[in-house]
């Protein structure tokens, strides 16, 4: 069966490196490994297996850096840990474990343990002592030293808000602006890493290209049915103009009840959720907006974008939305 989330995107990261940094237990023959080089295509994924030690793991990854010289790393859980501490790199830490000496002793991550995925070396287990947890709990302490202004625009943190094993957002989130929760457990599925990683993987690839993308305004009420559930098709709507357009969500500026901005943020999060992070606008002036395309139930009056009355005999549904902006592909 076709994979409904699944999509290729040649022109993301073209014919540029890509670091993997794998979880604890894991190896460079992952699960996203394979979803990387298949949503991809064109560009390069180079994914280690990690030693066990990691001392060893930190000094072979800062040689795959010197000699692979990656546009993007993207760390996981155990790996997110590791990739902090490449400087000078764009990166992407999913689920970081940033605390993964306590991870490893709180949910019996000690004594025997398999490789949940094979290794080129053909091992396919390893044994986590008191030792190894000190040397981990050493490692971990190496993180967040040094970290300048340049440096903290250049990382991103992925936070799922059902993650059972790593609690770490407070912590980035001292050091680091961008701590973005994603709906998702701790390992990345298809739907999490599309709809999640994926994003934040353009808006790199977009600034490191100078790529100016056309935007697109969505007024939030066009996004809400009658009992504030996303109305239909729009989610779909979102996800399809995200692949060509820059995209942010316009709600009223409500100065008098601030309750009520919060109240539209905690909605965006729960069904736009990644790509609505640094992307929402807050105005009472919509026809200041300087952008190509506004989407929104009511009348802004004249503005500097091309209007589209959702709900209007053109624009009655999202499906007509869609329709109107997949014959302009992309423009």
């Amino acid at each position: 069966m076709e994979n409904q989330y699944i999509k290729q995107f040649p022109e993301l990261f073209r014919g540029k490196t890509i670091l993997y940094v794998h979880g604890f237990g894991s190896s460079g023959q992952s699960g996203t490994v394979a979803r990387l080089r298949q949503v991809l295509p064109e560009a390069h994924i180079v994914a280690p297996d990690l030693p066990v030690h990691p001392a060893e793991a930190m000094q072979l990854l800062r040689q795959v850096c010197q000699s692979e010289q990656p546009s993007l790393i993207i760390g996981t859980s155990m790996g997110g840990m590791y990739a902090e501490q490449l400087r000078g790199y764009d990166r992407i830490l999913t689920n970081p474990a940033f605390q993964i000496a306590d991870t490893m002793g709180d949910h019996g991550l000690t004594g025997k343990q398999q490789f949940f995925s094979p290794r080129q070396d053909g091992v396919q287990e390893f044994y986590v002592d008191k030792t190894l947890v000190k040397e981990y709990r050493h490692v971990a302490e190496q993180n967040f030293l040094d970290i300048d202004d340049a440096e903290r625009h250049r990382v991103y943190g992925l936070f799922g808000d059902k993650d059972p094993l790593v609690h770490t957002r407070e912590l980035f989130a001292e050091h680091y602006p961008q701590a973005i929760s994603f709906h998702g457990e701790h390992r990345m599925d298809d739907r999490s890493f599309m709809h999640s990683v994926l994003p934040v993987i353009r808006w790199i690839d977009d600034r490191q290209e100078h790529r100016d993308r056309p935007i697109i305004y969505i007024g939030v009420e066009t996004l809400r049915d009658a009992y504030c559930h996303a109305a239909s098709s729009s989610q779909k709507a979102v996800r399809l103009a995200l692949e060509h357009y820059q995209v942010y969500f316009v709600a009223p500026a409500c100065s008098a009840a601030p309750g009520t901005m919060a109240d539209t943020m905690a909605w965006l999060d729960e069904y736009v959720n990644v790509p609505a992070w640094g992307h929402t606008v807050f105005t009472n002036q919509r026809h200041l907006l300087y952008g190509d395309y506004l989407v929104e139930a009511g009348d802004s009056g004249d503005t500097m974008a091309t209007r589209l009355h959702y709900g209007s005999d053109t624009f009655k549904t999202w499906e007509d939305i869609i329709d109107y902006f997949s014959r302009l592909g992309g423009q």
